[in-house]
């Protein structure tokens, strides 16, 4: 999902860098304001296991890749503002320094797997459990959370990609970046996602969050706000 330099327009990735910039100062200022001493070691892990998830990448036709991101077990854990904060540096690390996806494009690449993956697991499974205490409820809850979210970051990326050749061409009428219609990059982005990598996503957050069920219940902000 992570998307290189050429591929968006600079109508597409400016705005993109300025919602993420909106969204990283917000996420800073929660974070100075509710995240507790005990929870700042989990927000480094959480960012650590996020990177070593995401560099398993598979490519997917189009230019880009499917992975796994860690987006919704840190928003579960932590809260989606946390995760905000411990995705985008994962970003940013990645492609300032391993050229993971594109400088240019670390503003959408961090809406996408920063800001949509996260905030869309949290209600995921926050109207999926509907304040249930059954265990198997809040596993299903986790699971569709954390499936879901990807999905939805993943069809943002195919979303930004389908429209290059709608509001960039040259005049020769072709595309200037992202070549392929909406048709073609919403699909190609979504079913990988949804057949691969969405479910190990899922697998994964539901796996953790079952974990601290039975050791620290109390550290999952998804059960107790």
């Amino acid at each position: 999902m992570h998307i290189p330099d050429g591929y968006l327009s600079p109508q597409t990735y400016l705005p993109l860098y300025g919602v993420s910039v909106a969204f990283w100062s917000a996420a800073m200022r929660w974070i100075k304001k509710e995240l507790s001493v005990r929870q700042i070691p989990y927000l480094a892990m959480s960012a650590a296991f996020s990177f070593l998830i995401m560099m398993f990448n598979v490519p997917i036709p189009g230019g880009t890749t499917g992975h796994a991101v860690g987006a919704g077990l840190i928003a579960l854990l932590l809260g989606p503002w946390a995760a905000v904060i411990a995705v985008s540096v994962v970003l940013i690390i990645q492609a300032l320094v391993f050229g993971d996806g594109g400088v240019t494009a670390i503003g959408a690449n961090c809406f996408n797997m920063a800001v949509v993956a996260p905030f869309v697991s949290w209600w995921v499974f926050r109207l999926v459990r509907r304040g249930s205490e059954d265990k198997k409820r809040i596993y299903l809850a986790a699971f569709l959370a954390g499936y879901i979210g990807l999905v939805v970051a993943a069809a943002a990326a195919g979303a930004e990609f389908g429209i290059q050749p709608i509001i960039a061409k040259g005049a020769d009428g072709l595309p200037l970046y992202a070549p392929y219609p909406l048709s073609v990059a919403v699909p190609a982005m979504v079913l990988e996602h949804m057949m691969a990598f969405g479910i190990v996503e899922g697998l994964v957050t539901a796996g953790v969050i079952g974990y601290f069920i039975k050791n620290e219940k109390g550290l999952v902000a998804a059960l107790n706000r």
